[in-house]
């Protein structure tokens, strides 16, 4: 099969990576004939093919695979919950990614600090059949969409024939709601982790919990852990490990405080004390 080598650079990359490609690739057409010591047109397309070569060997049949991604968006939904798995998702070549409003149109919705995401589809108009079904978290515009018996539903509707059904931080509790957790491991926001017992989950202290086709990623950052794991559930461990070194994912954090294990105590008294009553306010959600 023949690559597309530039549709493949724009699904991986996006636009903005492969215009610089296309600019140097014209350049050198232009100029190999000129510059002493430049590769020719056929020297340039033997490289290519070479390249293709070894991109199918080690992607195979994963490189030309189309899934059906949703991702839910919500009023006051945390925006970096959705952006580290958009990153990796829209970077897999074919996949269709659907940024799904809860609303009645498309016009923008900000997120719990602000930051406005144009969503591309309303609920009613997802494809019934997903290959990924997913969900970010929030506070205050995630138990408002645990109360809205439309987002309930299709929530429910389009996980019943979805091949994976995921969240990242308190996106569980939506899916709890749903009652989609029942019996299952899944984790949340170290806020809510514990919550999800109370909608008959087993709450587990993890980065990513897989338990059959639920795949849950733990607070905000734990969205890129996530991503990973999900495309290489997807479309195996070379496809993942690629889009790892274009991400240039190799945390190293100036502080080491992102669990409660790891954060001094006071600190951590102080944000458990502040966190409190959320908590409170996602467990009477579980008794309605």
């Amino acid at each position: 099969m023949t690559i597309d080598r530039r549709a493949l650079l724009g699904g991986i990359t996006g636009a903005a990576m492969l215009a610089p490609f296309l600019a140097l690739e014209r350049a050198m057409a232009q100029t190999a004939s000129a510059a002493s010591g430049s590769p020719s047109l056929e020297e340039q397309q033997a490289m290519a093919a070479q390249h293709d070569t070894i991109m199918q060997d080690l992607l195979g049949e994963n490189l030309f695979r189309q899934e059906e991604i949703a991702m839910l968006v919500y009023p006051k939904f945390t925006a970096l919950d959705l952006v580290g798995p958009h990153y990796f998702f829209a970077c897999l070549f074919g996949a269709k990614v659907h940024l799904v409003t809860t609303e009645a149109d498309l016009s923008p919705l900000a997120s719990d600090l602000g930051l406005a995401i144009a969503p591309t589809m309303r609920m009613r108009d997802v494809p019934a059949d997903l290959d990924v079904l997913f969900v970010p978290g929030g506070t205050e515009g995630t138990l408002a969409a645990m109360a809205r018996p439309d987002v309930m539903s299709w929530v429910r509707d389009r996980a019943s024939r979805a091949r994976h059904i995921t969240s990242v931080c308190t996106g569980s509790m939506i899916l709890a709601k749903a009652g989609l957790l029942q019996g299952k491991q899944a984790t949340s926001h170290w806020v809510t982790r514990p919550v999800l017992a109370d909608y008959g989950a087993t709450p587990v202290d993890e980065r990513v919990v897989k338990d059959g086709n639920i795949v849950t990623g733990a607070g905000v950052s734990a969205g890129l852990d996530f991503a990973i794991a999900l495309v290489e559930m997807l479309r195996g461990r070379n496809y993942a490990e690629a889009l790892v070194l274009q991400a240039e994912y190799a945390p190293e954090p100036p502080i080491r405080a992102g669990t409660l294990d790891t954060t001094s105590p006071d600190v951590g008294n102080m944000m458990n004390l502040m966190f409190a009553p959320v908590a409170e306010q996602f467990r009477a959600l579980s008794a309605s």
